[in-house]
């Protein structure tokens, strides 16, 4: 219920703002150049996210193939699918933010802030690694067998 206000608040600025800005461009360049420019980008940045995406599903089932977890390309390809929402709506500021994800590096530092918060231990320290507290060191690897009578 705390989030509500903060969203509710966020879903009513945000427009304004939008609408606020585009005004006020269109006023110094004209209203058709502003159109034209909202289009543009959504153009633009749709091609980008569909050609970034390639990529990224490509990574992912390289890592698939490996036997690895891809978390981060999946991470970074909902970040690129978050970019395509936010370009294809009209407005600079939507625009803006999804350009920025748009950018291999600020994207990966995303999707790596993301897997921090959510799936790696708060120090950083991967689950397994050296120095994981979670992994006790008496641990002892072998094989058994279950011999059923």
């Amino acid at each position: 219920m705390r989030g509500l206000p903060l969203g509710l608040l966020l879903f009513i600025l945000a427009p304004i703002a939008e609408i606020w800005l585009m005004i006020d461009i269109g006023s110094v360049i004209g209203a058709g150049w502003t159109v034209l420019a909202i289009i543009a980008t959504a153009v633009i940045g749709a091609s980008l996210v569909r050609y970034q995406g390639l990529g990224v599903y490509t990574r992912m089932n390289l890592s698939v193939s490996r036997g690895e977890l891809p978390a981060m390309e999946m991470i970074e390809g909902l970040s690129l699918f978050i970019s395509g929402i936010l370009l294809l709506t009209p407005g600079f500021i939507t625009d803006a933010m999804g350009f920025l994800l748009l950018i291999p590096p600020l994207r990966r530092r995303f999707a790596l802030n993301i897997l921090k918060r959510f799936f790696i231990i708060p120090n950083g320290i991967k689950p397994g690694s050296d120095g994981d507290p979670r992994v006790d060191p008496k641990t002892i690897e072998g094989e058994f067998r279950r011999i059923d009578k």
